[in-house]
């Protein structure tokens, strides 16, 4: 470990979408603070979330497995995950003093660290609550996870990211003698749709850039997608109608994040401790963001909810203004961290060190030129001819509705991305295969197309070996045959 260790911070965000933002070209200015901070360091545009969804997401980024190894595919049952040690253990018992302020929604007991704060999309959980507060959390709770066609009535200060930086500082400033790991966790832009002023204003509806998709574009893209378009459309009235204020929210409380993540940073700053602090920002999952005429997440793997902002700035680190090229994914975090503070990775981490693609240092190319996603409960995948007396996920009285169900999380579907191409594989041999270069959204099916064929069977070949890199290595027989392994995970050779 070096002699003066860093403290780290894990900043995430909750359903941010990777392509909202000034730095990757969107015409609004939704995230100032981050784009500085991205080009203050290295960021990456292929980076994406191992399964878009909250907990198995984030279990994978705090153990560094993908789901199909730690055993969480849905947000039930996240204490059951199957790991070693953690990267909250791992930090802890070299040293750190560790706290999480903000959503949890992972295998984490906030009593095995030094500080925990919880939040949730209701507000805060604690009884450190004022009566404005709590307030505001039961108006939260009211929106029952749909759209606000008003601005919030409360003020910024109630809002839950205004909140958790406070704490966050409040802890950090408690913490002096011996170096912090923070994850400072979000649980917005996720639905309830909601801003208060300034923020429900700074994008009107009738100034967005127009969707890139039509909105019937579910129609045509399988029974999961209609199945969530039908259980929305029964929850919030006038659902389609609502799209346009939806997104103007989205876009507003991006920017209020934003301008809490700023807070922070000034607040490190004026307190010395920025310099020796490594920043790492991502988003667990993405949005439809009325992309496909839906909102939030739930039907198979697009670009929307599969691919997520990465961002990582502090000491050591080489800033590269550019994004970085290689394709990444959300368990490459706590490898890296450990790289970086030089730790070695527990057993069973999955993820590969990016430390040396940080750090302006040779690495293989080739080790990082595709990304794989997960998605699936298993079992047999529901059809339209299942579903008629009952509709899972959608609440007895119609007044909000689950997207993340029994129906669209049914079956088992694997995902790669290579270059501009992108293959999806199910349970049952069908496949899907899109040229994003050309058809950035999907909804052109080339897989059965004669003209490609060399292409998918060359994305097969990939997608199975990402399935065998994939299988869990724990557990390991104390006893058992000595394997060998890279250091940083990499299953190509290393540069020298």
């Amino acid at each position: 470990m070096p002699s003066t260790p860093p403290n780290v911070v894990l900043i995430m965000t909750d359903q941010q979408r990777a392509d909202h933002s000034a730095r990757e070209g969107f015409p609004r200015n939704t995230t100032p603070a981050l784009d500085r901070l991205a080009r203050a360091g290295v960021w990456f545009d292929h980076a994406y979330t191992p399964i878009p969804i909250c907990g198995p997401a984030r279990i994978s980024v705090l153990t560094g497995r993908y789901a199909s190894a730690h055993g969480v595919r849905e947000n039930h049952g996240l204490r059951q995950a199957r790991y070693k040690q953690d990267i909250f253990a791992t930090l802890r018992g070299h040293g750190y003093a560790t706290a999480l302020v903000g959503k949890n929604h992972a295998h984490l007991q906030p009593e095995t660290l030094d500080y925990a704060s919880l939040y949730m999309h209701n507000g805060g959980l604690g009884p450190d609550r004022t009566d404005t507060e709590r307030a505001f959390d039961a108006w939260l709770k009211a929106l029952r996870h749909r759209v606000s066609e008003e601005p919030t009535p409360f003020p910024v200060e109630c809002q839950a990211p205004a909140r958790i930086v406070s704490q966050a500082q409040a802890w950090i400033d408690s913490v002096t003698d011996r170096p912090f790991f923070l994850w400072l966790s979000f649980p917005e832009p996720h639905n309830p749709y909601q801003a208060p002023e300034p923020y429900y204003s700074m994008f009107p509806p009738e100034t967005l850039p127009p969707l890139q998709t039509a909105v019937d574009a579910y129609c045509e893209k399988g029974f999961t997608w209609r199945y969530l378009r039908q259980i929305g459309a029964a929850a919030q009235p006038g659902y389609e109608a609502v799209i346009p204020r939806a997104r103007s929210n989205y876009l507003g409380m991006l920017r209020l994040i934003d301008d809490q993540i700023a807070r922070f940073i000034g607040h490190l700053e004026q307190a010395g401790r920025l310099e020796n602090t490594l920043l790492v920002f991502m988003a667990d999952h993405g949005d439809y963001v009325g992309e496909y005429g839906l909102m939030r997440k739930g039907a198979e793997l697009p670009e929307v909810l599969t691919r997520v902002p990465l961002s990582f700035t502090g000491p050591g680190i080489a800033p590269v203004p550019a994004p970085h090229p290689a394709f990444v994914s959300l368990v490459d975090v706590f490898p890296t961290v450990c790289e970086a503070l030089g730790i070695a990775a527990p057993a069973g981490v999955q993820g590969r060190s990016l430390w040396p693609l940080l750090t302006g240092r040779p690495y293989p190319a080739e080790e990082f030129v595709s990304a794989y996603v997960e998605l699936g409960i298993g079992g047999l995948p529901y059809t339209d001819a299942d579903v008629v007396d009952e509709q899972p996920g959608l609440a007895p009285d119609h007044g909000s509705f689950d997207e993340l169900n029994a129906v669209t999380q049914s079956g088992v579907l694997r995902s790669i991305r290579r270059g501009d191409w992108k293959l999806m594989l199910d349970m049952q041999g069908a496949g899907q295969l899109y040229d994003l270069a050309a058809d950035p959204f999907e909804l052109t099916n080339l897989y059965r197309d004669d003209r490609y064929v060399e292409i998918r069977a060359s994305l097969l070949a990939e997608l199975a070996a990402w399935l065998m890199r994939v299988q869990d290595p724990l557990p390991i027989p104390p006893d058992g045959y000595r394997r060998k392994t890279n250091v940083r995970n990499w299953w190509t050779a290393e540069c020298s």
